[in-house]
């Protein structure tokens, strides 16, 4: 007996409908008459309708069907179809590529934008504006700094790095940015101090369980 397994058959080009729907399909390329094949195609149209009943009373529904019956037959079924036939290649469109930024970020800790808010105080004409948001900046950098080393940075470093992002072009008010303070705060919570009497009271309590433990496995003994 030959065996017939599904490795050995023609891939399905749409699954979903299963073998017998598409071997349906192969069977109405093999009518001659066109007008047998036209009324075969509309029964293999309801069958397939009957698969999804829920979607049968949908606009396009019907217009899907026959776009599944041309692409099970791989496009070398010949019927007329109430609808424009589809092509090959409208189906395998190739989506647009996405053109993403791939943008070099000199300092990953701080992230790009610091870099493009620093770099955009170039046409800032009002000093103290500037003075104001380098300050606000400088703040984000210590604490990102300390969120990536665990370490509060000198602010020496804050200063130079600003100045290596702007490239010179913004001045700097560097005695006010020596004076800067990290808004971040780490908050430790404190492990409550053990009292000396709380601890007393516990090796006496533990010390009257062991004599207690040793005094009852004695007179079990002795029974």
């Amino acid at each position: 007996m030959r065996k017939n397994y599904n490795n050995t058959r023609r891939k399905l080009f749409l699954p979903e409908y299963g073998r017998h729907i598409h071997e349906m399909v192969e069977s109405l390329m093999e009518i001659e008459d066109r007008q047998e094949r036209n009324r075969q195609a509309r029964a293999v149209i309801a069958v397939m309708g009957n698969l999804n009943p829920l979607l049968r009373d949908t606009a396009d529904f019907t217009h899907k069907l026959w776009d599944h019956l041309f692409i099970m037959s791989d496009f070398r079924l010949d019927v007329d179809s109430p609808y424009p036939l589809p092509s090959r290649q409208d189906l395998t469109v190739q989506p647009a590529r996405m053109p993403y930024t791939q943008s070099r970020i000199a300092y990953k800790h701080y992230g790009k934008y610091v870099h493009n808010v620093i770099r955009s105080l170039e046409n800032v004409h009002d000093q103290e504006d500037v003075a104001n948001a380098i300050d606000r900046i400088a703040r984000y950098m210590r604490t990102k700094s300390y969120e990536y080393n665990l370490e509060h940075p000198n602010n020496e470093v804050i200063i130079k790095d600003i100045k290596q992002m702007s490239e010179g072009t913004i001045s700097l008010d560097e005695n006010a940015l020596n004076n800067l303070r990290s808004d971040y705060k780490q908050h430790f919570t404190a492990r409550p101090q053990k009292s000396a009497a709380a601890a007393g009271q516990r090796k006496e309590y533990r010390k009257s369980g062991k004599n207690n433990h040793q005094k009852n496995y004695r007179s079990r003994t002795r029974q």
